[in-house]
């Protein structure tokens, strides 16, 4: 199991728009209860949460309108595991939410004809990335890179955040989520 006592994780994943369902089935794999975040209400009781890939705009204008920007912030500020992928990255930069000292550019590879896959290193290790109109992290403040495309940042983690600006549940390689689940433990351990 996955939490103390055998409970299981329950996982957020917010479902305004974008990669909700490869998300969902990475985590149920792996032993994680699920719920779709749509409103703030859906927060109440989650270990963790996942910002998937999506359309930013769309997916900003969803927060706005369902009230869901306090109520997020207040979640990963109070220091919940958070894994961020593609948009959800966009979500958290210092454009956004503030959540993440990262800068991100849209779309900064171009539309989605100019989509592509390749090999990166993601915490040393070599690993197979998708990126789907995929954003540039062009900033890096507080926030360690942990993974990279040749010299490029493309994720990092600060505490409890993890963003990468591709799509790890478009692959089957499952260390990403695995790793997710387990810092939800490992923070609790060191506190």
């Amino acid at each position: 199991m996955l939490a103390a006592a055998g409970k299981p994780r329950l996982i957020g994943v917010l479902a305004l728009q974008g990669g909700v369902a490869a998300h969902v089935k990475h985590l149920r794999l792996r032993g994680a209860e699920t719920r779709e975040v749509r409103t703030p209400r859906d927060i109440d009781g989650l270990d963790g949460m996942i910002l998937p890939g999506g359309e930013s705009t769309t997916m900003m204008r969803g927060i706005e309108r369902e009230g869901l920007a306090g109520p997020l912030s207040e979640f990963i500020r109070g220091g919940a595991p958070v894994l961020a992928t593609c948009a959800g990255a966009i979500i958290l930069d210092d454009a956004h939410l503030g959540l993440l000292d990262i800068t991100c550019v849209r779309n900064a590879y171009g539309a989605q004809t100019h989509s592509f896959e390749d090999e990166v290193t993601v915490e040393g290790e070599p690993f197979h990335g998708v990126f789907i109109r995929a954003p540039k992290i062009i900033r890096v403040g507080n926030a360690a890179v942990i993974a990279e495309r040749g010299d490029e940042p493309i994720g990092v983690r600060s505490g409890s955040i993890t963003a990468y600006t591709f799509h790890p549940e478009l692959t089957r390689d499952a260390r990403i989520h695995d790793n997710f689940l387990k810092l939800k433990f490992n923070l609790e351990r060191a506190a």
